[in-house]
């Protein structure tokens, strides 16, 4: 069901993903990136409603793509595919931290491809590259504060994923 409360948290989720990555534009778009906002992918490990605000702050940040429209329906639909998988399919936080990489190394990888005519192993690489800095980073920082009651409290993690799961 879908309240206040959870709209106004999924509207927080979206901002953030949008000003993560409007701040760190120079890295966020191309075909080698490190779209820090990615990290926040994990947060469909802990909440599945999360997969709306992330969807929702990709689809805003990606209107400052130089690739538009294609940007703003392949990203997105990366970001909507990664969130679902998150959502529904991690046993495990780190397995969680393996799919951004994998749908936007593809998903992107391909849309460079068609779009700039880049070499499309090497977009898939270059994308997953990034991917990969980036959520490593975000496993991490998330298995620190999993940790933290406080956190999870605030969170409104999902009973089954708030104990420390790798």
């Amino acid at each position: 069901m879908l309240t206040t409360r959870k709209i106004a948290e999924n509207a927080i989720v979206a901002a953030l993903y949008f000003v993560l990555t409007i701040v760190s534009a120079p890295i966020a778009y191309g075909q080698i990136q490190f779209r820090i906002a990615e990290a926040l992918m994990l947060l469909c490990f802990y909440r599945k409603d999360f997969v709306i605000g992330l969807t929702v702050g990709c689809f805003l940040a990606n209107l400052g793509s130089t690739l538009l429209p294609w940007d703003l329906i392949f990203g997105t639909l990366a970001t909507l595919l990664t969130g679902l998988a998150i959502a529904f399919l991690s046993p495990r936080l780190i397995i969680a931290a393996v799919y951004p990489a994998l749908f936007n190394a593809f998903i992107v990888g391909a849309e460079l491809y068609y779009i700039l005519e880049l070499p499309f192993w090497i977009n898939v690489g270059y994308v997953a590259l990034g991917e990969i800095v980036v959520l490593m980073c975000g496993y991490v920082l998330f298995l620190l504060l999993s940790r933290n009651k406080g956190f999870m409290d605030v969170l409104r993690a999902q009973p089954s994923r708030r104990a420390l799961r790798w």
